[in-house]
């Protein structure tokens, strides 16, 4: 995981993975400018529409949490409390009954 934060072009994510992250990098720096050029290495490898969507949406989610929770004062857990939750999150899924 660290490798494709670091330095996705020499991950060992698949190609079709990296043109997603390299797309996603764009909605994060240059969103105004992504153009109907910039799905076509999306398409070539292999996501559709539908796929790009919701890939859109969830960088475009997180972006709106992350600002919300700095500009209202919302502490930050811990990195243990993270690890908490994601030993529940993978027990149980995201789902609480």
């Amino acid at each position: 995981m660290w490798s494709v934060l670091r330095d996705l072009e020499s991950s060992p994510l698949g190609e079709k993975e990296k043109a997603l992250f390299r797309f996603i990098d764009k909605v994060n720096r240059d969103s105004p400018r992504i153009t109907p050029a910039d799905m076509e290495p999306l398409h070539g490898a292999g996501w559709d529409d539908e796929a790009i969507y919701l890939a859109v949406t969830v960088c475009a989610l997180f972006n709106f949490y992350n600002r919300w929770i700095d500009a209202t004062g919302v502490h930050p857990m811990s990195r243990e409390a993270h690890r908490e939750g994601g030993k529940r999150m993978a027990a149980q899924g995201y789902v609480r009954e």
